[in-house]
Formats: structure tokens, sequence, C-alpha cells
């Protein structure tokens, strides 16, 4: 960054004639966001063609300010080369110069000007672009449930083994089975309860429980005792 009191036209011809503005391979820092904060509006493309250049390349960088590199707490006026600081004693410049540079025509206006607005704003929703396709192409973590599901048995006769077996022989992509007990209901008859974990949007559990139905020789019914997300 090259500005020395840029909020005056000596310091902008300063910077201009030193040759101390970004080019296109320029990488920005703090530095350039506190000097372009500074700055009222952007300089002339007619009369500061390296500092409206530089402008217009740290403006493509406006919605990545928060993450650029340096100090951000510094004041613009901290920055600049030391040997431009003669450029700034008013009495190099006519007082007649001065009157006729504060008279001159408004030439951020101009058609130039709009174009290279535009073109900032394209760079800016590129960068934005490819900023929301990086970040929807990260994948995304699969919501999952920790069920315990109890199936009850037809009578104290029913084969447990056999029934758990059969529940267990469900495979599914998206389920997991685990731990299970066999918990008392009454009169010598046991329930099987067991854990599993499934992915939410894969796994229906109506679904599963109608195929755990389909075992109609040990299954009675089942409900789901439990459900907690994970």
């Amino acid at each position: 960054m090259g500005f020395i009191d840029f909020l005056e036209d000596s310091g902008l011809t300063a910077s201009h004639q030193e040759n101390n503005l970004a080019g296109p391979s320029y990488s920005a820092s703090q530095a350039d966001v506190s000097c372009f904060k500074a700055l009222k509006e952007r300089p002339s493309a007619a009369k500061y063609p390296s500092a409206a250049r530089w402008w217009k390349h740290i403006a493509s960088y406006e919605a990545e300010f928060a993450t650029l590199p340096g100090d951000a707490s510094k004041p613009y006026t901290v920055y600049g080369p030391e040997v431009v600081a003669a450029t700034l004693n008013p009495a190099n410049a006519p007082a007649a110069a001065k009157e006729e540079e504060d008279d001159d025509v408004d030439l951020f206006g101009s058609d130039d000007d709009e174009e290279e607005d535009a073109e900032v704003v394209h760079i800016r929703e590129e960068r934005l672009a490819a900023y929301k396709e990086k970040k929807a192409a990260k994948p995304k973590v699969a919501a999952k449930s920790v069920v315990i599901m109890d199936v009850k048995p037809w009578d104290d006769e029913t084969d447990m083994k056999a029934l758990e077996e059969s529940v267990r022989s469900i495979e599914k992509d998206g389920l997991v089975w685990g731990a299970s007990k066999l918990v008392p209901v009454g009169y010598g008859v046991r329930k099987l309860q067991i854990s599993l974990v499934v992915e939410d949007e894969k796994i229906s559990l109506d679904e599963l429980q109608e195929e755990i139905a389909g075992f109609e020789d040990y299954v009675q019914s089942s409900d789901i005792a439990t459900m907690q997300k994970l």
C-alpha cells in the first residue's frame, strides 16, 4: 500500500507517481482495507490511474475483508512510503492550480467508471459463488437416532433365540443393530428389547416394524420404547 495522506489530491498524486499501488497480482491485506475504507469515493481513473486500479482490485475482496492478513486496528495514516512526504508541501502547488482542481468536473460518474463498477461486482459475485459451491460440496453429517425397540412374542413357548435372529437378519443401509436383552413381561413371557442406530433419511421405523411383524411365527407386535437423536 503506498498512500500518504491520500484524502488529499497531493497524496494520491504522489502515490501514483511513485508507482506504489497494486497491480493484478497484488495480495491484499488489512492495510489495504484500512486505506480503502478511508477513501470517501473511488479515485478518478482519468487523474489517478494507479490509485483507481488499486481501488478496483481491493473492492473485489470486499466480501473477504475480515479474513485478509494483517492488523485491522491500525488507521490508514500509518501506511505509505516516506519518499512521497515532500509532495505534501502545499508550497509546491500554486493556489490557482488548487482552485482549478476544486472546480474540476466530477469524473466518478463517467461511463468508463460505471463499466469498472460492473467489473468489480462481477468479480465479487464470482468469488461468492465459488465460496458457496465449495461450502455446498462439503459432506453433510447424516442425522442419526438411537432407538430401543421392544419386540413381543406370542407366548412363553416362543423360541426367543429364533425371534432375535429373525430381527437381526434385517439388513439395510443406514441401520445398525446393537445390544439386546430379554425382559420379563409376566406369566413366564419375556420380550426382546433391542437397541439400534438408524440414519433418519434412510430408515423408516414404521417400515422396519412392518418387516419385523412379518416374522409372524415369533412376533406378536413391536413398540418403540425410546428414541433419541445423536
